[in-house]
């Protein structure tokens, strides 16, 4: 699996996109049929094979269309990528499913993981390659992986209800796609880093009532997002003000009705035309330094009670998922406070969550990703050969 890292590093240096992978919405592949709201969630939709990354990878790899419901409670159609490694599982059991949320955090479906995986080779697919090394360390740990892309055909960041099901019902289409040999005695596992722990997080909460046939052995997270207003503050003015400017898109986007979007002045409004279909790596490449009062009638739009709505909609703690959980964050995170952090383990011990959590010591939020993914990919082969875990919370 290095070596296959090391051919995929290299790639990525290959300029513009392969003729033959359009962006998702310029293939049909990913259109909806008419009859989509017929189907159940979970529903495989269609499907078909590919080369991972469009590279000769040890690895079996499709791509599956399935039904899902959004946070208006409108069916919709979204993509997963399915992978299973060559060798045959010999663990214990049956070979485990991993559902791997990669950090989309994007405006457009061209930022999509399954774009990258399915071998798409623009710029796009920059945050999905980030996550190269844990996926193939999944991969060689002889695990099959289900990659969703939970933001949808809409592309809604920061919107946790249609991100969790959307993992949910990704889980549920790789489950009963036969090609990928998982069976009802598969354990189930999930992981996401930052955007990727908003979704995965967000699943876990709406699990019991949205999937509750979804047993899940572990779930792990970190570089958590909580409390939205100080993660846009503290990069606000910065070299990653773009993230900024990323979540003031997103959310006055996708929540109407809180008015956030009327706050924006012309030059904001210009800014949501040219910038909708932008991935956040866009975003901060074009906006160094920039801050997005710049963008609003209202003066200070990060305190405006409208962008406080907005983001009260979507912050995690408001139950207390029923898996057990591994959790962690650096206390110098650069991107995303660790002050929200610990009230969120703290939020999640008083609801009576079973976690394990890790205030870590790696300076930044990148470092924190690869030192910290190691405990993080041993706590889930411990749940998956059955270990079990420590009641109530560890916090360390």
């Amino acid at each position: 699996m290095i070596g296959a890292v090391a051919v995929l590093a290299a790639a990525v240096a290959i300029p513009g996109t392969r003729a033959d992978i359009p962006y998702p919405d310029d293939d049909p592949f990913y259109a909806a049929p008419i009859s989509l709201g017929e189907f159940d969630n979970g529903a495989i939709l269609g499907s078909r094979s590919i080369a991972v990354f469009g590279l000769p990878l040890p690895v079996a790899g499709w791509q599956v269309q399935y039904r899902t419901t959004d946070s208006a409670g409108a069916a919709a159609a979204d993509m997963a990528t399915v992978m299973s490694p060559l060798t045959p599982w010999t663990g214990p059991g049956d070979r485990p499913l991993l559902s791997y949320q990669i950090a989309e955090d994007s405006l457009g479906t061209r930022c999509a993981p399954s774009f990258a995986l399915g071998g798409g080779r623009d710029f796009s697919i920059a945050t999905t390659l980030l996550d190269v090394p844990f996926l193939a360390e999944a991969l060689r740990r002889g695990w099959a992986v289900v990659v969703s892309d939970y933001e949808g055909p809409q592309s809604r960041f920061f919107d946790g209800v249609n991100s969790g099901r959307a993992v949910l019902d990704g889980v549920r289409a790789a489950k009963s796609f036969a090609p990928l040999g998982i069976t009802e005695a598969s354990p189930l596992g999930a992981w996401g880093y930052s955007g990727g722990a908003f979704a995965t997080l967000w699943a876990m909460q709406l699990r019991a009532s949205y999937a509750p046939e979804l047993r899940f052995a572990g779930v792990t997270s970190g570089g958590v997002p909580t409390n939205i207003p100080a993660i846009a503050r503290g990069v606000d003015g910065s070299y990653q003000a773009g993230l900024a400017v990323l979540i003031l898109l997103a959310l006055a986007r996708n929540d109407s009705g809180t008015g956030l979007a009327d706050d924006l002045n012309d030059s904001g409004h210009a800014l949501q035309a040219s910038e909708a279909t932008a991935c956040g790596g866009d975003l901060v490449s074009r906006h160094l330094y920039g801050h997005v009062d710049d963008y609003s009638a209202v003066g200070d739009i990060l305190g405006s009670p409208e962008f406080l709505a907005a983001t009260n909609h979507q912050e995690l703690g408001g139950w207390a998922p029923d898996v057990p959980l591994y959790l962690y964050h650096s206390n110098n995170d650069d991107v995303i406070p660790s002050a929200g952090f610990s009230a969120l383990v703290d939020r999640y011990c008083a609801l009576g969550a079973n976690l394990t959590a890790v205030h870590s010591a790696i300076p930044g939020h990148n470092p924190a990703a690869i030192v910290e993914a190691w405990g993080a990919m041993n706590y889930l082969s411990d749940r998956f050969a059955g270990v079990p875990v420590v009641a109530g919370c560890t916090v360390r």
